[in-house]
C-alpha cells in the first residue's frame, strides 16, 4: 500500500515539473501584430489646445498618407522616439495626428514646448478610450494611415532609426 501512494506522488511529482518545465519555456507576451490591412474605425476626441470635440473624419479628410502617434509627457520611450517624429515632419510626407493618452494638459503642453512639436492635429485622450478603439493597449504607439484610410502599420512601442526608415519606404 506504501508502495502504491509512493509511486503516485512520484508520478504527480514528475508531471508537475514537466507542465512548470513547459510553461516556463513559453513566452507570456501577447504582441498583437497587424496580420492586414484595417479600415480605420471612426472616432472622435477633444482637441488638445481648443477643448472642442472633432472627429476623425474632420482630421483625415484629404488623401494623404497620416501617421497617428499616442504618446504621454510622463511616457520615457515617448521622449526617445520624439526626435524621429520631428524628422517626419520636417519630410512633409506624412500628416502626424498625436493622440495625448491619458496626461495631464500642463505637462504635455510643457513637454511640447521643450522638445518641439511635431503633429498636425494633437487630440486628447484623457481616459484612454479612444486609444483602446484603435487598437492600442500602451505608449507609445503609432499608426501608419494610407491614402484610403486604411492602417497599412502598427508600430507597438518607440519608433527608432530601423522603424523611422521603413515609415519612409512606406511612404514614397
Amino acid at each position: 500500500m506504501k508502495n502504491r501512494y509512493f509511486f503516485i506522488i512520484i508520478v504527480l511529482f514528475f508531471f508537475f515539473f514537466i507542465v512548470l518545465f513547459k510553461g516556463l519555456k513559453n513566452p507570456n507576451v501577447y504582441i498583437p501584430e497587424l496580420q492586414k490591412e484595417k479600415n480605420l474605425s471612426r472616432f472622435d476626441a477633444s482637441d488638445f489646445y481648443s477643448n472642442t470635440k472633432t472627429s476623425s473624419l474632420d482630421i483625415l479628410n484629404d488623401n494623404n498618407f497620416y501617421l497617428i502617434n499616442i504618446w504621454a509627457s510622463w511616457c520615457l520611450p515617448c521622449r526617445e522616439e520624439h526626435d524621429y517624429l520631428i524628422k517626419l515632419k520636417e519630410q512633409n510626407l506624412i500628416k502626424l495626428i498625436g493622440i495625448n493618452y491619458k496626461d495631464n494638459f500642463k505637462n504635455a503642453k510643457k513637454f511640447l514646448n521643450e522638445m518641439g512639436n511635431p503633429y498636425s492635429k494633437i487630440l486628447k485622450d484623457k481616459n484612454g478610450t479612444v486609444s483602446i478603439q484603435l487598437g492600442a493597449y500602451g505608449v507609445p504607439e503609432t499608426f501608419i494611415i494610407d491614402k484610403n484610410k486604411k492602417i497599412i502599420k502598427k508600430i507597438i512601442g518607440p519608433i527608432d532609426k530601423k522603424i523611422y526608415n521603413e515609415i519612409l519606404l512606406i511612404i514614397k
